[in-house]
């Protein structure tokens, strides 16, 4: 029997966990029958198998990297690795589904940068070597924030870290905080002090070097038994030349 783990959080309306709030309208039964009577000339009293209702639907605005979405290359930067970046309509499907392999930093504390050595010793800690198209899952426990504004307190990946991961033949990163970096504030303030424009983005913006995509706002990953031997599918939904795809992140056990 297959077990599948939801690892997504779902899209909210207005969440203080959105820096770019999702508006979600609303459409009922009852608007829906007002819809068929102005399209089909029907009266309530003859819809007797639907008790005098309609379909029910919903209008979202919202950006593409709301909720758990996967990034690509393009969002990055329009270059990577030498060559035009793929946008998330020419991203490979083949790297959206693959071996997942889950690592704990739980540890890391917000604001704090996540290395390449702490990459090391959470794969030394579950006696695991990484191959090419593994799926890394980034557990840091943000995810338990998600719907309060505290969810921006988070640590995050730099530079080194993601390419200590790409160097294993590695596509797909995921994360269960709101981005891979540290929150924009850590950011600044880490600019601030250096005047260094690398202390901006230095996840994100590896991808220059290495072509990859990275998935945000993951959750639930302590709910998967086992760091590794399982599935991961992670699909974005198919948006013409845009930067990131919303996507039902899921483990797959079997």
């Amino acid at each position: 029997m297959v077990n599948i783990i939801d690892l997504s959080v779902a899209l909210d309306n207005e969440s203080p966990s959105e820096p770019f709030p999702v508006k979600i309208f609303y459409s009922g039964h009852g608007e829906g029958y007002k819809a068929w009577r102005k399209r089909y000339g029907i009266e309530a009293v003859e819809l007797t198998h639907t008790h005098g209702l309609g379909p029910a639907w919903e209008e979202i605005s919202l950006n593409t990297h709301s909720g758990t979405h996967l990034d690509s290359p393009w969002h990055y930067h329009p270059v990577s690795e030498g060559k035009l970046a793929k946008t998330i309509d020419e991203v490979p499907l083949s790297w959206c589904y693959g071996d997942g392999v889950v690592l704990d930093l739980r540890h890391k504390n917000s604001g704090e940068l996540i290395t390449p050595s702490d990459i090391q010793e959470a794969l030394d800690k579950i006696k695991y070597q990484l191959k090419p198209m593994d799926i890394v899952l980034l557990m840091t426990g943000s995810d338990k924030r998600y719907g309060h504004a505290e969810y921006f307190e988070q640590p995050g990946m730099g530079r080194e870290s993601i390419l200590s991961i790409l160097d294993h033949g590695v596509k797909v990163i995921g994360i269960d905080a709101f981005a891979m970096d540290r929150s924009w504030k850590d950011q600044e303030s880490s600019f601030k002090q250096t005047r260094d424009p690398q202390q901006i983005w230095p996840a994100h913006l590896a991808g220059m070097t290495k072509e990859y995509c990275h998935i945000e706002k993951l959750a639930n990953l302590d709910k998967i038994p086992q760091p590794f031997g399982f599935k991961v599918a992670a699909f974005p939904v198919k948006i013409s030349k845009a930067s990131a795809g919303w996507v039902r992140a899921v483990a797959i056990l079997d």
